[in-house]
């Protein structure tokens, strides 16, 4: 699977994305020009935070979940577009909702929540007269009468970065410039530009970027689309089919005490990135350990 070079990732990357929006202070520059409001404090920001309340329902894996007193705000950025965005939005939105539930809250009690997807490109059509706007904001509300408040506290926010050029305010402008260009025009965004510097000079995140695959599921599929997934996948399973696999399971050995002696990722990471049962990676971590 393909890998951008760490030295070329930019805000819009997935890892980078992540790694910045760690400093509180960015995070809450970025949500208050996201959504013009005013921040006074922000719970220290979780990444890749996953919200899988039963084990059979479909889990999810959150870019940046954060939350002041009264809000929750789950920030994802796209650089690539996906398929079903609208139902993906729903489905995280009930998400969050489940896991505030879920720690014996009374409905009443559920947080204003936000779900934000950060877009490169536009995710919609191009044959529609509305694909090119900078923001589009969707709330519940009655079609037969608007005027009908449904206060559901639940907001879902798209942000189109390429028609950056439309925006109004200079400073989400700026941002939304900054996505789809990478261009640094205001104070705002040179900062993110030396945090990202910074970053890229620590050969900690250099080795934790190689050895992660960051949403792997939905890179696959984009890669699969455009032919960079789909030798390997096929590869696997002509290999299964022609009585290979204990080769392929012995690869997968060595892989996963490759990323074991990193000691980076955990058992459950490593198990899920190298597709081997969680109790073999258990056994070869301890086999590493007594060596």
């Amino acid at each position: 699977m393909y890998f951008k070079p760490f030295e070329e990732l930019t805000f819009s990357d997935d890892f980078m994305f992540g790694k910045v929006m760690q400093d509180p202070e960015i995070c809450t520059g970025v949500l208050e020009r996201l959504l013009h409001i005013k921040i006074d404090r922000l719970e220290y920001p979780q990444l890749q935070k996953i919200i899988s309340p039963y084990y059979t329902s479909r889990g999810i894996r959150l870019d940046v979940y954060v939350k002041d007193s009264d809000r929750v705000f789950d920030i994802e950025m796209q650089s690539t577009p996906q398929d079903a965005l609208e139902k993906r939005m729903r489905y995280y939105q009930s998400m969050l909702d489940i896991d505030d539930l879920i720690r014996g809250s009374s409905y009443d009690e559920l947080k204003e929540s936000y779900v934000i997807f950060i877009c490169k490109i536009s995710p919609f059509k191009k044959d529609s007269p509305d694909w090119n706007h900078p923001v589009y904001k969707f709330e519940t509300m009655c079609r037969d009468y608007p005027d009908v408040i449904f206060n559901d506290s639940a907001c879902k926010l798209i942000y189109n970065a390429s028609a950056y050029k439309t925006e109004k305010d200079p400073e989400l402008r700026a941002l939304l410039n900054f996505v789809c260009k990478n261009n640094a025009d205001d104070n705002f965004t040179r900062k993110i530009t030396s945090l990202i510097d910074k970053i890229k000079q620590n050969e900690i995140n250099k080795t934790e970027y190689m050895s992660m695959n960051i949403h792997e599921y939905d890179k696959f599929r984009a890669g699969k689309k455009e032919g960079i997934a789909e030798g390997m996948a096929e590869g696997i399973k002509k290999g299964i089919k022609q009585g290979t696999l204990a080769g392929a399971q012995q690869k997968a050995m060595e892989d996963a005490k490759k990323l074991l002696k990193m000691n980076v990722l955990s058992l459950e990471q490593i198990a899920e990135a190298i597709n081997l049962p969680i109790e073999q990676v258990k056994k070869l971590a301890e086999e590493i350990h007594k060596d």
